[in-house]
């Protein structure tokens, strides 16, 4: 992705949407990844705090990405829940704006959230200018990372540490939290991308848009 200079918004002949940053965004990520010999996914619409808040792309890797669309034609006004929702869970954080939003997203964001301005020409081609990179996130929280497990998955790793006595009739923000206090964070992020990449199938809303090394 190209650098950017935030003075340059006025010269984009284009107003960008939803549909045209995703697909440009998923086919710039795929060729990214697939130069690594690591697995990946790139998710579509990834459930956040049991499904409350979606991300629109989902990065898994060794480390978990997400990136959050707003198109000139979206508004921001779901952003600050987004922000405090999406910073609980994910390693970095890019936020992909079209030019009618990018002064106001800044105030909203996070400094160690990445930005990426969508340019479109007038055929609609979509190209990436980098703000600024994402930084590593210093915010996690370990039941908020928890929850991006179905309530299976997080019971079948209690059970492999044999921690889940008791627990299978219980309401599953009891099973998070039991994963939670079992497992420090970077072993519970391990786990859940382990289960993101390998394990999980059918993926029920949360459909997967490319996979690599399965």
């Amino acid at each position: 992705m190209d650098s950017y200079a935030i003075k340059d918004v006025n010269t984009i002949p284009y107003f960008t949407n939803d549909e045209d940053i995703r697909v440009a965004l998923v086919d710039l990520l795929t060729q990214h990844y697939k130069k690594y010999s690591h697995p990946f996914k790139i998710v579509d619409e990834l459930g956040v705090s049991h499904g409350a808040t979606r991300i629109d792309i989902a990065v898994v890797n060794g480390f978990m990405h997400g990136y959050e669309i707003k198109s000139d034609r979206d508004t921001l006004e779901r952003l600050p829940e987004q922000v405090s929702s999406f910073s609980k869970v994910f390693d970095k954080v890019t936020l992909v704006v079209g030019r009618a939003h990018i002064l106001p997203a800044l105030e909203v964001i996070p400094e160690w959230w990445g930005v990426e301005v969508a340019v479109a020409d007038t055929n609609k081609h979509v190209e990436f200018r980098t703000v600024r990179e994402a930084e590593q996130n210093p915010a996690q929280e370990s039941v908020a990372i928890a929850q991006l497990l179905w309530r299976e998955e997080a019971l079948r790793i209690l059970e492999q540490k044999e921690a889940a006595t008791g627990l299978r009739s219980k309401p599953r923000a009891t099973i998070y939290q039991q994963l939670a206090q079992i497992l420090d964070i970077e072993a519970l992020k391990d786990e859940v991308r382990t289960t993101l990449l390998n394990s999980r199938q059918g993926w029920r809303s949360d459909v997967p848009l490319m996979t690599n090394g399965d």
